[in-house]
């Protein structure tokens, strides 16, 4: 069991919880990612690594409410435990001989983009970071970005918060003015597959963290396969972080949306056992 030290609502449908895991906060780095499962019950996910405090022994993670593990994750609080937590997992993501670079965070991927960011940071390398989201509601790590980056953009679909469009408008304008050394792309498949068409005509190395259904996180399952320069490779143990000029995109997204009935499903057996529970 591991013990949950702290919650906190970043938006109505995306919550950041810390837990206690002092192995793993001692050995994570930047990229990387832990399984969990809620309860005894519950199914294996992939949750990236948010933040870690070593002293404290505490590893973060930041989850979007979508299905219903994530709602079951989403209502506990801090005090009590959740059953297995194992990491870290995946490849951290190499960031070796990078002095100038774009970081790209989309939704609930920003999560994922900050800790990148921050190993940057952290080695000397100068920041700009662009960040997108549907609306203003759903803008997350605003501050936190600001904090780390030289330059920043906000974008947003309707123009309620920051700039009005999508992130490969600024990307493209930084990618116009100046040289860098990589651009990193985390976040929904649809946006990630743009972010790479936008920098291929400027020959810049460009990384996406692919994070598709997992269960084992070994190898072995082959649910989290994704096709990278024609070859099947697995997110979990090759990845998560792929050549963002080689993936197949496109398979990706259509090998996730198979599993959109499966979630909805999730979530309604959710609610009938919550309600179930509240009337007894």
């Amino acid at each position: 069991m591991n013990r949950i030290l702290f919650r906190k609502e970043l938006n109505k449908s995306v919550t950041m919880l810390g837990i206690e895991a002092p192995r793993i906060a001692q050995k994570a780095l930047a990229g990387q990612f832990v399984i969990l499962r809620v309860d005894e019950r519950g199914e294996r996910i992939p949750l990236t690594i948010a933040d870690c405090d070593r002293e404290r022994g505490a590893v973060t993670i930041i989850f979007q409410v979508v299905g219903g593990t994530t709602m079951a994750l989403n209502e506990k609080r801090a005090g009590e435990t959740i059953a297995d937590f194992v990491g870290p997992l995946g490849n951290p993501t190499d960031l070796e001989g990078v002095k100038r670079a774009v970081v790209v965070g989309g939704g609930v991927g920003c999560a994922i983009a900050l800790p990148v960011a921050k190993r940057l940071r952290e080695l000397g390398a100068e920041v700009h970071s662009v960040i997108g989201f549907r609306n203003g509601d759903a803008v997350i790590l605003e501050e936190e970005f600001r904090a780390l980056s030289e330059r920043f953009s906000l974008t947003t679909d309707d123009g309620s918060r920051g700039r009005r469009g999508n992130v490969c408008i600024p990307l493209k304008e930084l990618l116009e003015a100046g040289k860098y050394d990589a651009v990193y792309a985390i976040g929904p498949l649809a946006m990630m597959k743009y972010v790479a068409l936008t920098t291929k005509p400027y020959g810049v190395k460009t990384v996406a963290s692919m994070n598709p259904i997992m269960i084992d996180g070994t190898g072995m399952c082959g649910c989290c396969r994704v096709t990278v320069g024609g070859v099947t490779r697995f997110a979990c143990v090759d990845g998560p972080d792929f050549d963002a000029q080689l993936i197949d995109f496109d398979e990706a997204m259509e090998r996730s949306r198979a599993y959109l009935p499966f979630e909805a499903e999730a979530r309604e057996r959710h609610c009938r056992l919550y309600r179930k529970e509240e009337t007894q």
